[in-house]
């Protein structure tokens, strides 16, 4: 019977652009290690979960211009605790219990690493939010 931590380990993608030095710290070797690999895997959720706290929102950041997008993701992802949890839990929950182990130890730079990781991924999909206010108006 396979573990809770084989599963996990088994559906990560691979990165394969990820190298892993020994001149590493330890908190760059965790960031590349499973931060990524995790936040590649839950890349969609983090999209769906963005175009629901848009649509909470008001849909005001469909009128906003493409600078002004890419500070409304920044300010949300700062300033909404709400959102920063739910970010955060659907990256914690796909730890093992050692990888849990290693975060809590040094939480805060951590949670930093996985929250600017996941501004860059909103950004670089900033067309994927486009394309819902085209076809939301259709």
């Amino acid at each position: 019977m396979n573990t809770r931590k084989e599963h996990l380990l088994a559906i990560r993608p691979v990165i394969s652009s990820i190298k892993i030095t020994e001149n590493m710290s330890n908190d760059e070797r965790f960031q590349n290690k499973t931060l990524r690999p995790i936040i590649k895997l839950q890349s969609e959720l983090f999209i769906e979960v963005f175009r629901n706290y848009i649509a909470k929102h008001k849909n005001v950041f469909y009128q906003l211009t493409l600078e002004r997008r890419l500070h409304y993701i920044e300010n949300a992802l700062q300033k909404d605790i709400k959102l920063r949890n739910a970010l955060k839990g659907m990256v914690i929950g796909q730890f093992t219990v050692e990888e849990y182990g290693i975060y809590i130890k040094n939480s805060s730079a951590l949670n930093k690493r996985l929250i600017n990781i996941i501004r860059e991924r909103l950004h670089s999909n900033i067309q994927i939010f486009e394309k819902s206010q085209i076809l939301s108006a259709v």
